[in-house]
């Protein structure tokens, strides 16, 4: 595991289109699937990671907090599934039931999408607004496994709610950190390492 940051990928970026399968229902899932949103949440994570683990409860009740509000929530997980069985389609198909996520899981076998959101790490969060253009880009909150800090879901949690109330965003917004995406031999982004 390499302790990777966000790429912090630049604010007003429209939201990169993808055509991905949700691993439990198997539906194909692209930005149209979630049009009639006013926000959207895109998440990259997995389930083998210490850091997701670490956080895992608040994305779940995330999930909760936002079903019926004007927020779309999409998680990714790019890793490469041979090296890393644990997140592999049918594992996160698992992993999605056993955490009761409400919210569309996808698998992105190819990790095209995950390098057009210069997705560095899991987990990384991306919100966008109604226009599809970025606001907010970065952690979750303070929290670290390793640092005592309660997990709260505060620094996403305060992006999210300024978008849906048509606020501007603060431009104070700090990278996530976790363990690098696990891209596949020979298909690291320019952007790793």
């Amino acid at each position: 595991m390499a302790l990777t940051a966000s790429t912090m990928l630049p604010i007003g970026t429209k939201a990169p289109d993808f055509n991905l399968p949700e691993v439990v229902s198997g539906k194909a899932t692209s930005l149209s699937t979630f049009a009639g949103k006013k926000a959207l949440l895109v998440m990259f994570i997995c389930r083998h990671c210490p850091f997701v683990k670490h956080i895992q409860q608040e994305l779940v009740q995330l999930g909760k907090d936002y079903f019926t509000s004007d927020l779309a929530i999409v998680a990714i997980s790019a890793n490469d599934a041979k090296n890393y069985p644990d997140d592999a389609p049918e594992s996160l198909q698992a992993f999605a039931t056993e955490q009761g996520f409400n919210f569309t899981l996808c698998y992105d076998e190819s990790q095209e999408t995950a390098k057009a959101y210069t997705a560095a790490c899991t987990p990384d969060f991306f919100v966008f607004d109604d226009q599809r253009q970025l606001v907010y880009r970065g952690q979750l909150d303070d929290s670290r496994p390793s640092n005592g800090k309660p997990v709260t879901g505060a620094d996403l949690r305060a992006a999210i709610e300024a978008v849906l109330a048509d606020k501007p965003v603060t431009s104070d917004q700090k990278p996530s950190v976790g363990c690098n995406i696990k891209w596949k031999p020979g298909n690291q982004p320019s952007y790793f390492g």
